[in-house]
């Protein structure tokens, strides 16, 4: 019996006997089949060509994996007086990362934004003892290895420490949400690609599906620009490497909002 890992978005499945005949996260519009068809692998083989990388980004401990796969996004630590949290995650989890995380006080929690970033999450929660991952309700179908660990919240903001809060915010997926941090020097949001940071650094765009080039309708990017609204923030860390708006990222907000409506009105 293996936890399956798919090739093109890197989500490991639940445990079975065989490779799953289908990858749901991947056969959705907003994700793709690989054009040589489906294929699986595991933690165990990735971690055999690939490493754990760990990078400053802005100063946040970023972690991605090198030579990249699958999807590619990084996860970054929000370390906070109260507990650290990992935002998003991926496929690879390793010795000297969870040294590293134990030695600035360990992890609280993950939360992680939309499902093409689940990847090896139950794996990062057994390194830390089990801790929990919350993902919101409304995302429940894209979970595809079940977990005591995984835990499904609902409305519109939770709560993690006084310092880290979650928000939905919908949009690329019901249940997409982004985490406020609330910080000395400038609070932050880790967006994902909720709110998709463009290569100027200081704009955001907002897509249904970002491979498959769909975009999301006026109605829901209000609501994603009201979800934000009440919290301040400074910057905004995306999904990618190097991918950050700092300093007036509430600015670059409002204005991405404002062109983004008027491209498709």
């Amino acid at each position: 019996m293996t936890h399956f890992m798919c090739l093109q978005c890197g989500v490991q499945f639940a445990e079975t006997e065989l490779p799953p005949e289908h990858c749901p996260i991947c056969e959705d519009e907003r994700q793709y089949v690989r054009w040589e068809g489906q294929a699986w692998t595991t933690f165990d083989d990735v971690a055999r060509t690939h490493k754990v990388a760990m990078k400053d980004e802005v100063g946040v401990l970023a972690f991605g994996i090198e030579p990249r796969f699958a999807i590619g996004q990084r996860a970054l630590l929000a370390e906070t007086p109260d507990g650290n949290v990992l935002w998003d995650c991926i496929s690879l989890v390793s010795d000297e990362v969870v040294a590293e995380i134990k030695r600035r006080g360990g992890l609280q929690a993950i939360a992680i934004s939309h499902c093409h970033y689940y990847s090896a999450m139950v794996e990062w929660s057994e390194a830390f003892g089990g801790i929990p991952i919350h993902i919101h309700a409304d995302d429940r179908q894209w979970v595809m290895r079940p977990h005591p660990s995984v835990v499904f919240w609902e409305g519109e903001t939770l709560t993690l420490n006084p310092s880290l809060t979650l928000v939905r915010c919908g949009g690329h997926f019901a249940g997409g949400q982004v985490l406020h941090w609330q910080r000395d020097g400038g609070s932050a949001i880790l967006s994902g690609d909720i709110l998709q940071v463009v290569p100027t650094r200081r704009h955001l765009s907002f897509m249904h599906s970002y491979p498959n080039q769909i975009p999301l309708n006026a109605r829901t990017v209000r609501r994603i620009a009201t979800a934000l609204e009440p919290f301040d923030y400074d910057d905004i860390y995306g999904a990618w490497w190097g991918s950050n708006v700092i300093g007036d990222a509430r600015e670059a907000m409002r204005v991405s909002v404002d062109r983004y409506l008027a491209a498709i009105a």
